[in-house]
């Protein structure tokens, strides 16, 4: 009975993780297409300000609804996108283990010593973030709401900016916790993407082998 209540308690782990993962891929996506349109506009708004300047220095009326150069909310939005994306971004690799790492060592290790190095990595981790990402980033976020401070161009509030940081690192949290009792239990958990590369891994070997 306790087996079958670990495998339940993984199996919930698993489907919380994939949906984490799908949550934070479909934000990311979502973030880098509206960051990639904002800077194609600023590019297209300065180069047609260049157009219309130039085809006023020719007597010729440019059409009205060409800009007259690069909209100024362009490069301060672009930078606020850049932020969010790098950092859920930083979060997605993270529990896909694809950050970079020096293995060397643990790669000379025996598989016990080897998960022992990986749970100390991931209590690290959690040290650092709780300090860091989530304490520090909410009285960021906190004193930078209290002063209203607001972005130069958009006029919105910085705090709100900065909230990706505390969010960021609680998604960190939630992944190096359960890569803990992961470890602990000696099973792995694989996110539905990796599970789907794999099995497509498997079948092209068993096809080869067929033929």
């Amino acid at each position: 009975m306790p087996n079958n209540n670990g495998n339940n308690m993984l199996k919930f782990m698993r489907g919380v993780r994939n949906a984490l993962k799908k949550l934070l891929e479909g934000a990311v996506i979502l973030m880098m297409a509206a960051l990639v349109l904002v800077v194609l506009w600023g590019v297209i708004s300065r180069s047609s300000g260049s157009v219309v300047a130039w085809l006023g220095r020719k007597g010729i009326d440019a059409w009205f609804f060409l800009p007259r150069g690069q909209s100024k909310w362009t490069e301060e939005l672009a930078i606020y996108l850049l932020v969010w994306v790098s950092l859920l971004g930083s979060a997605l690799a993270y529990a896909a283990k694809a950050h970079l790492g020096l293995d060397f060592l643990s790669s000379k290790l025996d598989p016990a010593a080897a998960r022992l190095m990986d749970i100390l990595t991931n209590v690290l981790s959690i040290f650092f973030v709780c300090a860091a990402f989530i304490w520090g980033g909410l009285v960021l976020v906190t004193q930078t709401l209290a002063s209203n401070q607001l972005s130069p161009i958009l006029g919105i509030k910085v705090g709100y900016v900065y909230l990706a940081v505390p969010l960021s690192g609680s998604f960190i949290l939630l992944f190096a916790v359960e890569s803990i009792i992961q470890l602990l239990s000696g099973k792995t958990l694989v996110f539905q993407g990796e599970a789907d590369e794999n099995q497509m891994q498997t079948d092209a070997v068993l096809e080869k082998n067929l033929y």
